[in-house]
């Protein structure tokens, strides 16, 4: 289904969107936070939080998405899009478009600090635990004795370092 141009409904998506996005910001710093603080039982909770909101963002986004593409040809740049409507309205739009990207900047770089901290948390178990047993020469067993996968996508250590 196409959708009409309609000023006041682009307003309105951008606004959700932004509004979700800080929403999901929020939720991510306290993921963050969680795994800081090694509290498991929350994280589940809290990583299923911002995942309803994902979900919420990909509607808003695909009608966003129709809505620009009542204006013409979406493979062009938004500005272009935007360039025949009154000033007004590109003036509004360019800016709700600069701090959706402003949000989504923010997200991006929580997300990196949150992987950077996961894999240096890998490469620091991996190392202690060439250090405490050099025997096995990096190779790590399970409970009852088979070799298992040294990338420790899932490790469980019963104290802290």
């Amino acid at each position: 289904m196409k959708a009409t141009w309609n000023y006041e409904d682009a307003v309105s998506v951008f606004n959700r969107e932004i509004d979700l996005l800080k929403a999901t910001f929020s939720a991510q710093e306290i993921v963050f936070r969680l795994v800081l603080d090694r509290d498991w039982d929350n994280l589940d909770e809290k990583t299923e939080d911002v995942k309803k909101l994902g979900e919420e963002f990909t509607v808003l986004e695909e009608e966003r998405h129709a809505l620009l593409m009542s204006l013409g040809d979406t493979s062009k740049a938004f500005y272009e899009l935007i360039g025949e409507l009154p000033f007004d309205e590109q003036r509004e739009l360019s800016r709700l478009y600069r701090e959706l990207k402003t949000q989504t900047n923010k997200m991006r770089a929580l997300n990196d600090n949150l992987t950077a901290y996961i894999n240096e948390a890998k490469v620091m178990a991996t190392s202690y635990i060439e250090a405490v047993y050099p025997a096995r020469g990096g190779k790590l067993y399970s409970r009852d004795g088979n070799r298992v996968s040294q990338d420790l996508k899932s490790i469980v250590l019963n104290s802290r370092f």
